[in-house]
């Protein structure tokens, strides 16, 4: 962005577009993002946590 009325240009579309957006379907989108996100353990640290604890359940459960 070149100068500060590129940034201010910006922040008005958008803040116009989310007042503009029905309250129910702001909802339902953040609804499904929470519902797409991963679980923090495989976020963070990938694949390899994961199969170790659902191994060590396993494991248990026998």
């Amino acid at each position: 962005m070149a100068n500060g009325h590129d940034l201010i240009k910006y922040m008005t579309v958008e803040f116009v577009n989310y007042i503009e957006t029905p309250r129910d379907e702001r909802k339902q989108a953040k609804a499904s993002a929470k519902a797409a996100k991963e679980h923090w353990l495989t976020r963070w640290f990938g694949w390899g946590p994961t199969s170790v604890l659902l191994w060590w359940k396993g494991r248990s459960e026998r």
